[in-house]
């Protein structure tokens, strides 16, 4: 991958795990902290229907108490009634209370307001209120919900009830007795304390006593009717406090208060499916902020790894072009200060590269135009020599003429030898110096060979390397002529082949066989001295590839007895091409 790429996915992939992470410490954090409000706020509320029930019952221990002291205690059965004392208690009370009476020890009733006839059936002293106030003394003893069933009501009406019963002593004629005082609290008063409740997430509040039965609870009738439960049992052994319970296979929170001086306890009941639906909205909620920031923290780590990476992609792109030859290439020094000093250094090392190469370039060509000078500089003295001596012999001889023309050819032959210092030469010019050194030889040899040089239409204007057919013409005299009889035959024709030049010298000398033949270009094969010009063959090859490449040079052909024909391959160069290889230069 891209190191934009690289920097981009990292980035996303850490900021993801830590958003992740985040997320799911917020997420279990949000869950905590719910369940703590929740719990929170259902133990204020549950604290707030204590403060109000219990408000509700000291105002009733206190009409108890009221009653007892300063109506009953101060009283004598026998002779004082105790009905007006209870009548301005109820009178003051009557909103909170349904009745107030008095009992001896047996069940008889003494004295009761508002109603005053017990029922033919009641049977007092058998009730749980008044057992619980004979049995237990020092208490005051509160009985869960019931239908008043003492009294005659002549309105015939049946009120729900709470008894306050305690245990009392009467006195009868100067003698104590035993007896209980029953107050009846109207049920609605503790309805009406718990019935507006309302806790979170969609709870709800229930009243028990010590052993579990309802008080009240928002559904009770259909919990007496059997078509709902309750686990009022099971919260009845729960201390003061929150608790995780299941039931019905539903996890719900359950708060337990207890009521003080009753044994009562509030139980605030909240669904934790209710909890769970906002846990998991805010999971979706949490979900969608993630992706949401995933993709913006996406989108912004690919801009700033685009920032940071597109100085290093612009470097990676000068290299590669660079390493596809190109020269004209611009370094930018640009990015984070690394990349800055990344940058300079490769513009430093390609300068130094290029200046190299330039070095090495430059040594190359001296080094090429050295050996090209040194094998254009082969010529043996001895063909000078004996040119000179067979001038000198004809002078002598009286052979003036022929002396002349031997001189005549000797300096043009070394005038175009010359050429000026150039290595690149018109193709006219290399065939006359052609004609010139056969001239000079057909006089040395007293003409035991003829000559033919042509130059075929499509040739005119071309330029080749100078003094390639010379020795090539010299290898043919010294090698297939030499011991020739007068038949001998040299011809030179120059030709074009598309983008070639193409000259050929062939002889109808002795030849030689084709392996010997094919040795002669051989770099392996140690080099031959002739008593010629001393350029030999493979001098020539090597100077024609040297200048123009793998592709050009010479190809041998020869037959014994039949002769020796070779192929000087050059290229079709006009004026202008050849203009780039003068003095040894290069394409």
């Amino acid at each position: 991958m891209s190191i934009q790429m690289v920097i981009s996915l990292s980035f996303t992939a850490v900021a993801v795990v830590c958003l992740v992470f985040m997320g799911l410490s917020l997420s279990l954090r949000f869950t905590a902290n719910t369940e703590k409000l929740v719990e929170d706020s259902s133990q204020r509320v549950i604290s707030q229907v204590n403060l109000n029930l219990d408000s509700y019952l000291r105002r009733m221990m206190r009409v108890s108490n009221t009653m007892y002291y300063r109506v009953v205690k101060d009283a004598d059965i026998a002779e004082d009634s105790l009905t007006e004392g209870m009548n301005l208690l109820y009178e003051e009370n009557r909103d909170a209370l349904v009745s107030v009476a008095v009992f001896d020890s047996s069940g008889n009733l003494i004295s009761a307001v508002p109603l005053s006839t017990l029922k033919e059936a009641a049977v007092p002293e058998e009730s749980a209120w008044f057992r619980a106030a004979m049995e237990k003394m020092e208490n005051l003893h509160f009985s869960t919900p019931h239908i008043q069933n003492l009294f005659d009501d002549p309105d015939y009406r049946y009120r729900w009830v709470v008894s306050l019963s305690r245990h009392v002593q009467l006195t009868r004629g100067g003698a104590t007795e035993s007896g209980v005082l029953l107050v009846d609290m109207s049920f609605y008063g503790i309805e009406q304390v718990c019935r507006d409740v309302e806790l979170s997430n969609g709870g709800y509040l229930y009243l028990i006593d010590g052993s579990g039965e309802l008080i009240y609870h928002p559904r009770q009738q259909l919990i007496y009717a059997g078509l709902l439960e309750e686990n009022n049992l099971i919260a009845a052994t729960y201390r003061d406090g929150t608790h995780q319970e299941s039931f019905q296979g539903k996890s719900r929170q359950v708060t337990v208060k207890t009521v003080g001086y009753t044994g009562w306890k509030l139980v605030g009941v909240v669904p934790a499916e209710s909890l769970a639906e906002n846990s998991q909205q805010m999971l979706l909620f949490g979900l969608s902020l993630l992706l949401f920031v995933v993709f913006l923290m996406a989108y912004l780590n690919f801009r700033i790894s685009a920032h940071i990476s597109d100085p290093i992609r612009s470097l990676e792109h000068a290299i590669k072009e660079l390493e596809a030859g190109c020269e004209d290439v611009e370094i930018e020094e640009k990015g984070c200060y690394e990349v800055q000093r990344l940058g300079h250094s490769i513009r430093s090392m390609v300068s130094t590269m290029r200046h190299l190469m330039e070095d090495i370039i430059e040594q190359e060509e001296q080094k090429r135009r050295s050996e090209l000078e040194v094998l254009q500089s082969q010529i043996n003295p001895h063909f000078l020599y004996n040119t000179l001596d067979s001038v000198i012999w004809m002078t002598e001889a009286g052979r003036h003429e022929e002396a002349i023309q031997m001189v005549t050819s000797l300096a043009r032959l070394f005038r175009i030898s010359l050429s000026r210092g150039k290595s690149v030469i018109p193709l006219s010019s290399e065939l006359e110096h052609a004609r010139y050194y056969m001239n000079i030889q057909q006089i040395r040899y007293k003409n035991k060979f003829s000559v033919q040089i042509n130059a075929l239409p499509g040739t005119e204007g071309l330029y080749t390397l100078k003094l390639v057919v010379q020795p090539i013409l010299e290898n043919a005299i010294y090698h297939g002529l030499s011991s020739a009889e007068d038949d001998g035959l040299i011809t030179v024709t120059a030709r074009r082949e598309e983008d070639d030049l193409v000259i050929e010298v062939a002889d109808n000398g002795m030849g030689m066989r084709p392996e010997v033949a094919d040795s002669l270009l051989d770099e392996d094969r140690p080099d031959v001295r002739t008593s010629g010009s001393g350029i030999g063959v493979r001098n020539v090859h090597r100077r024609i590839r040297l200048t123009f490449g793998e592709r050009y040079g010479l190809s041998i052909h020869s037959e014994p007895d039949v002769g020796t024909r070779v192929e000087i391959r050059l290229p079709a160069l006009d004026e202008t091409q050849a203009e780039r290889y003068q003095r040894g230069g290069g394409a």
